[in-house]
């Protein structure tokens, strides 16, 4: 990728940026994958593409410290069963569901073993909700529906990749499938991860007493944001949460006994102005790689697979929401939907899917061609339908 390409593709994302700060809520993320696909079809940008190594270990680290680091730990406090149910025992649920579903349904039109149906729930189980969530704050007129939907977005993007990471472990030793075996080895990578990452978080929140220079205090946080992810997965955990337990343990540790400090404030300065940097790039090498993998053919079993994720999740969200008390007692079945509903696929999917195209998984064409256009499906529908969802379940 050339300097010059780079800095097209950001007068791009700043002209999009610049449009949803007026209008409040304009879908960032499909108007960009949808220029993006646009712009494959144009010579200045030929040879540009979105590899799995500049996604997971350049960009995506940073894209999850900001979003741990910059969530409110009190809506992480007052909304902690939901994201956590949701974003563990209802992650899992929704992967063997959602899984078996598709074995089941995708065997009517093309042949899928049981783990490459499991492969594209995991997929599909990720939520990005980087515009979503402004969406339903200002939708709506309390912030729980998107502070639930960005906590669990948080805490899953973990688990879903532990999950993915287990069963493309399975299916590149082509091995059966084992419950025991698989929930085994998920707990291992995700408990580890998470503690490391809350090790850290707090030795960073103390190592910022050592220099009183907002300079050298914004190093520090980059060095925690990918030299912890690198750590992690260096150990065989999860650098994915890793990085997110560090970012929300500083974040709470700084409210805590950092309160008349300024760190928060460079920080937020500096980290601000990375994050719509990064989506605008992320969001547009997404549209002009998913053009490679856009099969006519794909389009109908893709589609079902789509309606299937948003029915799964559905009685997901709503049978947590039923059998939880703490939760059942917050939350309306209005509030439930717009949850199941804000649940849109988005940069952690696509990393799951580059992954697995540069792994030595085998024949993986219909996994890829099924997976990417439910993703882009999900990025168009939901991230559109969520305003109008809002305003007419509010009315």
């Amino acid at each position: 990728m050339e300097p010059v390409q780079i800095v097209v593709l950001l007068l791009i994302g700043y002209i999009v940026f610049t449009i949803d700060k007026r209008t409040q809520v304009f879908p960032r993320p499909p108007v960009l994958v949808g220029i993006g696909m646009l712009l494959y079809f144009v010579p200045f940008f030929e040879g540009i593409e979105l590899s799995e190594t500049v996604l997971y270990e350049m960009i995506l680290p940073a894209l999850l410290f900001i979003s741990a680091y910059k969530f409110s730990v009190g809506a992480l406090k007052t909304n902690s069963w939901a994201i956590s149910i949701l974003s563990t025992v209802g992650l899992v649920l929704t992967v063997l569901g959602l899984g078996g579903v598709v074995y089941m349904i995708a065997g009517l039109f093309v042949s899928l073993d049981f783990t490459e149906a499991l492969l594209i729930a995991a997929v599909l189980t990720p939520t990005d909700p980087v515009s979503v969530t402004s969406i339903l704050h200002k939708s709506l007129d309390n912030e729980k529906v998107g502070d639930i939907v960005e906590g669990e977005s948080l805490i899953n993007d973990g688990t879903s990749y532990v999950i993915f990471a287990t069963l493309l472990s399975i299916h590149q030793g082509h091995e059966s499938f084992s419950f025991f075996s698989f929930m085994g080895e998920f707990l291992y990578v995700a408990i580890g991860g998470a503690l490391i990452g809350i090790v850290f978080g707090w030795l960073v929140s103390r190592a910022v007493h050592f220099t009183h220079h907002q300079e050298y205090q914004v190093m520090l946080s980059i060095i925690m944001a990918y030299g912890l992810f690198l750590l992690a997965e260096s150990f065989g955990i999860s650098g994915v949460l890793a990085t997110v337990a560090a970012g929300l343990m500083l974040s709470w540790e700084f409210n805590r006994i950092n309160k008349e400090d300024h760190y928060r404030e460079s920080l937020d300065r500096f980290w601000d102005v990375i994050e719509p940097t990064l989506l605008s790039l992320v969001f547009l090498l997404i549209g002009m790689t998913a053009v490679d993998y856009l099969k006519w053919e794909w389009f109908g079993i893709a589609a079902i697979v789509f309606i299937l994720s948003l029915v799964i999740r559905t009685l997901i969200v709503v049978l947590t929401v039923q059998s939880v008390p703490p939760i059942k007692k917050s939350l309306s079945w209005q509030e439930s939907l717009l949850i199941s509903f804000g649940g849109v696929k988005g940069t952690m999917s696509v990393v799951l899917l580059l992954l697995l195209d540069a792994s030595d998984a085998g024949e993986t064409g219909t996994v890829m061609a099924i997976s990417f256009i439910a993703v882009l499906l999900s990025l168009l529908i939901q991230s559109v339908g969520v305003h109008p969802l809002a305003k007419l379940l509010k009315s």
